[in-house]
């Protein structure tokens, strides 16, 4: 580490590495599974669950775990940076160098992450009024993360997914 690293620095780097980690130990499983090893897809499942662990106990030393209303907010304006000003960018990037899957990878993130602003927002509304959200059906489509409460249509607006590929919350 750098001689100007202070803790809280190596913090913030170990839980942004610990997170990179439990999605890619995810995804290692979903392929290890579709190849037809189970067992080394749950082995990656577990140790993607202990990078959870490490992550969050990190992110809980830094403080950035906070009331519910100051995490709504701080959730809102990460959406708000993500969908205004970071994939704009990215999107960009990607047209120029002729890059299509990763301009629809960010296309898709980018149209997603406005909705999750939208829900945060909503829930910031109802919170400041001291209530919980309402309960609801909550669905993923597993291709392009769009995030729809209430029932999933027959096809997915951002990306065309059937149904099928979309994943109930609990």
């Amino acid at each position: 580490m750098g001689d100007n690293m202070t803790t809280k620095d190596n913090l913030k780097a170990a839980f942004a590495g610990e997170s990179q980690a439990n999605r890619k130990y995810i995804a290692f499983a979903r392929k290890a599974q579709s190849e037809g090893f189970p067992n080394m897809a749950k082995m990656f499942r577990a140790i993607a669950e202990a990078e959870t662990v490490h992550a969050l106990n990190h992110l809980e030393i830094i403080g950035e775990i906070k009331s519910t209303k100051e995490n709504i907010d701080a959730a809102a304006n990460g959406e708000n940076y993500e969908n205004t000003q970071m994939y704009p960018k990215f999107i960009e990037q990607a047209k120029a160098e002729g890059n299509a899957d990763a301009e629809r990878s960010f296309d898709y993130a980018n149209k997603v992450e406005k909705i999750h602003e939208d829900y945060y927002k909503e829930a910031a509304k109802v919170m400041a009024e001291g209530k919980d959200i309402e309960e609801t059906e909550i669905s993923v489509c597993s291709i392009c993360g769009n995030t729809f409460k209430e029932n999933a249509p027959d096809n997915c607006p951002i990306c065309g997914a059937p149904k099928e590929k979309f994943i109930k919350i609990d």
